[in-house]
């Protein structure tokens, strides 16, 4: 019977033993932590965001910094809708959240992690943790797995580590290229008057730019105790890591906290000083901001919050719609999303073949999940490219002539 070791014990190397036929191969999985399937685990806070509704390969590439153009072959064989249908034949009842996460019914990533453990036993597949990979050797067409509990030999090997630098290290060492790692998916740390004091403050929706790199995105805002937090910034995170890698974490951003130009802005703003001249600018309800917001607004425009609208100077009006809508923040570094960590960077696409997830310089060796040069932005997308990927490792062993 041939043997397959798959190194690394997270969601590509299980979704792969999953899926794999037992009867054909002897499966054994090598995790170097004492548990596996760690980062399912603490996914969606401890929910597991298992993936994300959306149907069409067309759409979701575009969710993927990197791996976007490789990916398209890959969603077109096994995409969110299989995932949902796999797991609601283990009877794993899954289901859509309002933003199209995708969550088990139960709310518990370990109804996910114990469908994974299950399958693999019924595979009489072999687990071993605590079990670290020092060095893989070649050896004419098989490969000698060196690891702290001793040596194994396999003659197919998949490779599902995550992004560790050692994991790279050992793959690099084999002939493949490395594209550097750097974050992606970070929080901004600001320190600026007009955000200090008042963490937990939401935005619905607000836009994010990046002046120096020409590029802007959408989505809700959180203010944090750091500075700013929510899928706007987790977006342009995750688009521009690299950029903001080299920028070394220093750099400034415009922020529009409710979506509207300054036209616009001015427009509302004006109306309301018309059929409302009475009321203290402290007490208006201009625009879409919490209370704690907009007295903020005004006290860092410096305008007395006890002040009749209809006696707002032009220009208070011009510098509170500036604070608003054209807010200029100082980046000065980042923290980490969670614990989500995710990077950009890992093995060269351009040495996949992506039909199958094989290495076009190693012949029998397969590659899947984070130790690739792909990452998306937030909502289930990451997890959706390992159960993609590790998907076609797994047919294309099963229907390979052995």
């Amino acid at each position: 019977m041939k043997q397959i070791i798959i190194i690394g014990g997270g969601a590509a190397g299980f979704f792969c033993a999953s899926n794999l036929d037992e009867k054909k191969y002897s499966i054994t999985i090598l995790e170097q932590n004492s548990d596996v399937l760690q980062k399912v685990k603490i996914s969606g806070g401890g929910r597991c965001n298992v993936t994300h509704a959306c149907f069409d390969p067309r759409e979701l590439v575009q969710f993927y910094p990197r791996g976007n153009k490789e990916l398209l072959s890959v969603f077109t064989k096994f995409q969110p809708g299989d995932t949902m249908d796999w797991f609601d034949q283990r009877s794993v009842p899954l289901k859509i959240e309002n933003d199209n996460r995708v969550f088990p019914e139960s709310n518990s990533s370990q109804t996910i992690i114990n469908t994974f453990l299950t399958e693999i036993q019924n595979k009489k597949v072999e687990v071993k943790t605590k079990c670290s990979v020092k060095e893989i050797e070649k050896q004419g067409e098989k490969y000698l797995v060196k690891t702290s509990l001793g040596d194994f030999q396999a003659d197919y090997v998949v490779y599902t580590t995550g992004s560790s630098p050692k994991s790279l290290k050992i793959i690099e060492n084999l002939g493949h290229k490395i594209v550097d790692l750097v974050p992606s998916l970070f929080t901004f740390n600001i320190k600026d008057e007009l955000l200090q004091d008042i963490p937990g403050t939401s935005f619905e929706n607000a836009e994010i730019s990046i002046p120096a790199l020409k590029t802007e995105e959408s989505g809700p805002l959180l203010i944090t105790h750091w500075g700013l937090s929510g899928p706007a910034v987790l977006k342009i995170s995750a688009w521009e890591a690299i950029s903001l890698a080299k920028s070394k974490y220093h750099f400034e951003i415009e922020v529009n906290f409710i979506s509207k130009s300054m036209d616009e802005a001015e427009e509302s703003f004006l109306n309301f000083k018309q059929s409302n001249p009475k009321k203290t600018i402290g007490q208006a309800k201009i625009f879409e901001v919490t209370n704690r917001f907009w007295q903020k607004v005004l006290d860092v425009s410096k305008v007395d919050l006890n002040k009749q609208v209809s006696n707002i100077s032009g220009k208070e009006m011009q510098q509170i719609l500036e604070n608003l809508c054209r807010k200029k923040l100082k980046v000065t570094g980042k923290s980490t999303f969670k614990d989500e960590f995710v990077t950009a960077g890992g093995v060269d696409l351009k040495e996949i073949n992506f039909k199958n997830m094989t290495s076009k310089l190693l012949p029998n060796f397969h590659i899947a999940g984070e130790v690739l040069n792909i990452d998306a932005v937030t909502g289930g997308f990451n997890f959706q490219a390992c159960w993609s990927e590790a998907w076609l490792i797994s047919q294309h062993l099963n229907h390979l002539e052995i």
